[in-house]
Parts: C-alpha cells; sequence; structure tokens
C-alpha cells in the first residue's frame, strides 16, 4: 500500500479534507456544522494522507502553531496513519522554523498525542461538549 501525504491550502485540499471531517467530526463525533467550519481553513496548510489514493486522514495547521482538525476515517483507523501524519505535520513545522507546536486533543486521545512528545498542560474542558486537554510539544 501506497501512503503519500500533501500539504497545501484549503483552496487545494478543501474537497478531500472536508469529507474527513464532516464524517468524522460531523456523522461520528456530532459537531455542529457551524462550529466545525471556521474562518481559519483559509489561512491555515492542511495536510491529507493518502493510501492508494484515497484520502484517509486530515489535519490542519494555523500560523499561531497550533494543529488541529486532527482526522482518521473510521475504516482506516489502527493502522498508524494518524501517527504518519502527525509526524508529517510535525517535521513540516520544524522546516518551517517553527519552535513548537500545540493543540487540544480529546482527553480520549492524550495517548496518541503522547506517543509523538507531547505533553499534557492544564485543566481539561469542554469544546463542543467533549473533554478537551491542552498539549504542547517543543522541538
Amino acid at each position: 500500500m501506497r501512503i503519500e501525504i500533501v500539504a497545501g491550502t484549503w483552496i487545494e485540499l478543501q474537497q478531500d479534507a472536508k469529507g474527513i471531517r464532516e464524517q468524522v467530526f460531523i456523522k461520528e463525533q456530532n459537531i455542529a456544522p457551524s462550529d466545525e467550519w471556521d474562518a481559519l481553513d483559509a489561512v491555515s496548510t492542511h495536510f491529507v494522507l493518502y493510501q492508494d489514493q484515497q484520502a484517509l486522514a486530515t489535519a490542519r495547521l494555523l500560523a499561531d502553531n497550533s494543529i488541529g482538525r486532527v482526522a482518521v476515517l473510521k475504516a482506516a483507523r489502527g493502522q498508524n496513519l494518524g501517527l504518519a501524519l502527525m509526524q508529517f505535520v510535525i517535521d513540516h513545522a520544524k522546516q518551517h522554523g517553527r519552535l513548537s507546536v500545540q493543540l487540544s486533543s480529546q482527553v480520549h486521545a492524550m495517548a496518541f498525542y503522547q506517543r509523538l512528545g507531547f505533553m499534557a498542560e492544564g485543566a481539561e474542558y469542554l469544546d463542543c461538549n467533549i473533554p478537551h486537554i491542552r498539549m504542547c510539544l517543543v522541538f
């Protein structure tokens, strides 16, 4: 199986990224479309992971070094695709002179991000009625 990860603008990757995010966040996690779609998409770097030319995972990197909207289609989970995508995003951030990255992790996903070296910071909080925690990775 061939994996390719592409970085680009929202205009370039919207079609594939939007489909993944609709499946994971809106349909699976019942997040309201008005909470999912925001003006930050237009100014973020987006990433889509393709396996055999099929879009299976996505994430975005904001100018403030925040990684967000990390999603892997349900059928593709358990294959370390999320780890491959996140490592690509981290490497991209390093190559572009960023000194750290942070994210807002759903609490159930903390161990996933800890495998990549992220450390939890502060107390849990609710975002879209889902428990989250801030996590940071300093290079």
